[in-house]
């Protein structure tokens, strides 16, 4: 008998250990291990009878057994590799995994029963389901990860699985300069535009890293605000101490108790915020959140976009989805005075991910066409000062920034 097979052996007691005991495998990791070990050392102690075949080395038989039992089994060497930031499946003989931003396919395979069991056991904390009434389903996993599932007759045959680690890289801005997102420059500018209470939107592309420096740029909020944050699953990190977290809610079997996002943002304005964020704008909660920022309350989000150009316009058309009655003429004026920066990102070729560039909204508007003004941009694939300036100085000065020598690197 293979080792493999003497793997499943000692696999297939451990779980009827775990059975009969009632051990918890995601909540009682020591207790399991503990069952683990056990298990592999009675077996490797009849082995030596010579009456089983021997597992090979002890440590990594107790590794494989725990994977399967505790952790996801052949996807879990991907969970415990930091290089790699993302594992998909899109059949049980296609697993590709994204190490250092480039994708590649893994030569793990699977089957249908198993990629199954392991969407099962993924989604057993999150207390979600995905099934033919609802054949999507977005999750946290408890190491913080994304998940994300299709099954068919949404996709064409196999299940399609998407797992997004949370992999932290960085919680600062000065991380995003070591790591050569950002110039020390620009995360300055940055840094201060947040404390001074400025409304920004993030934009990039998929993978641009736009969680991750929202992630940062909330480390430069003042530490007495309260921060509440609005997010499809919870995925953000922010560093402060009066933090309230919220996320989005699928529907029961009946079709009835789902708490989408534009109700998140409602919420969030009677709980005494200081500063609001979203995780990620894509749908009507766009017009909530404007209006939220107009009214003088500062915030931050993130949004698709492949430019800060774009970014803006797709602001000015996101809330018109809202209802009929809401307009371009309401819309455009009021993103142009609620928005006060944008800074975009992207992934580059090399797997590297870099701000491309930041804009400041001065709110003026003309032939209902925002007006921006570029603060920093890339020239020779360096970000580098541009000859624009933000909007409200004011708002610097009162939280004691010099504008001027923010824009001119002073301190650099």
């Amino acid at each position: 008998m293979p080792a493999t097979e003497a793997i499943e052996v000692v696999e297939s007691e451990v779980r009827e250990l775990i059975r009969r005991s009632g051990v918890d495998p995601v909540r009682d990791t020591t207790a399991v291990s503990d069952l683990v070990r056990e298990a592999v050392t009675d077996y490797d102690e009849r082995a030596m009878s010579g009456a089983m075949p021997l597992l090979g080395n002890f440590e990594d038989a107790v590794k494989r057994v725990l994977d399967a039992v505790a952790g996801f089994g052949p996807l879990q060497p991907y969970f415990d590799d930091p290089a790699i930031e993302e594992i998909w499946i899109n059949a049980p003989t296609q697993v590709f995994v994204a190490k250092d931003g480039v994708a590649q396919l893994t030569s793990t395979i699977l089957t249908e029963d198993g990629v199954r069991d392991l969407v099962e056991r993924m989604l057993k904390s999150s207390g979600r389901r995905v099934d033919l009434s609802s054949p999507f389903v977005d999750a946290v996993l408890p190491d913080g990860s994304r998940l994300h599932v299709t099954i068919p007759d949404i996709s064409r045959e196999h299940w399609l699985v998407n797992i997004r680690k949370f992999v932290v890289k960085a919680d600062h801005l000065d991380d995003l300069v070591r790591l050569g997102t950002l110039t020390s420059h620009a995360a300055r500018f940055l840094s201060a535009g947040v404390a001074s209470g400025l409304n920004i939107l993030v934009a990039g592309g998929t993978q641009a890293g736009k969680t991750t420096l929202l992630n940062c740029l909330s480390s430069a909020i003042p530490a007495r605000e309260r921060v509440i944050t609005c997010e499809e699953v919870f995925e953000l990190k922010i560093p402060l101490r009066d933090v309230a977290a919220m996320q989005c809610r699928q529907p029961s079997l009946e079709g009835s108790g789902e708490v989408p996002l534009r109700r998140l943002v409602k919420e969030a304005l009677r709980m005494r915020p200081s500063r609001i964020i979203v995780g990620e704008v894509r749908q009507s909660e766009s017009l909530d959140l404007l209006i939220a920022l107009n009214s003088g309350l500062p915030g931050m989000a993130t949004v698709h976009a492949n430019s800060a150009r774009e970014a803006v316009t797709k602001m000015c058309t996101l809330p018109l989805l809202a209802g009929e009655n809401v307009s371009a003429r309401f819309v455009v004026p009021t993103v142009a005075s609620s928005i006060d920066l944008v800074v975009h990102a992207a992934l580059e070729r090399d797997g590297v991910r870099r701000v491309r560039e930041i804009v400041g909204l001065p709110g003026r508007v003309e032939n209902d066409v925002v007006e921006i003004a570029e603060l920093f941009t890339t020239r020779g694939g360096e970000l580098v000062r541009a000859d624009g300036f933000p909007p409200h100085p004011e708002r610097f000065e009162r939280a004691g920034y010099d504008l001027a020598g923010l824009l001119a690197g002073a301190g650099a």
